[in-house]
């Protein structure tokens, strides 16, 4: 890997870390919100983020970079007063870090691009099953009519 395929590469890994961060945050509220029926799964969503967020920092750490820390707390796009709202949540969440993970793909190589591949295959589908319904191009907000794919900013 040439120093600036290395450095794409980890900053495209830094991005996907940090929203992974927020995404775990996001999950705590969602948990505290969603009704009982869907708790299981929220559960789901939240080890899947925490498991995704502790192998991003392995993989940047083997890459010599010293891993983004998460923030304190972070802003949520909307209040999540209820139920609804926590599902409303937890399919923006997974759209957003379906956005990275769609960078992380374009930037990287090998078993990394198959595994951001992956990551971004499980968010999507998680995203379908809180909203519903899918969208056309899973990632690419530009593409899917959708207005965000970022992580949440730092409160």
């Amino acid at each position: 890997m040439s120093g600036e395929s290395k450095k794409a590469t980890v900053a495209a890994l830094q991005a996907a870390l940090s929203a992974e961060h927020a995404a775990v945050y996001g999950y705590g509220v969602v948990g505290g919100r969603i009704e009982e029926a869907r708790r299981s799964e929220a559960r789901a969503g939240y080890e899947a983020h925490r498991a995704r967020r502790d192998a991003l920092a392995r993989e940047v750490r083997d890459l010599g970079a010293k891993p983004v820390a998460a923030s304190a707390g972070y802003a949520l796009p909307f209040p999540v007063p209820d139920s609804a709202a926590a599902v409303l949540l937890a399919a923006e969440l997974e759209d957003r870090v379906a956005g990275v993970y769609s960078d992380l793909v374009r930037a990287a190589e090998g078993e990394l691009r198959a595994t951001a591949a992956e990551a971004l295959r499980e968010a999507a589908v998680r995203a379908v099953r809180w909203r519903g319904g899918s969208v056309a191009f899973p990632g690419l907000a530009e593409r899917a009519g959708t207005t965000s794919a970022s992580p949440m900013p730092s409160a």
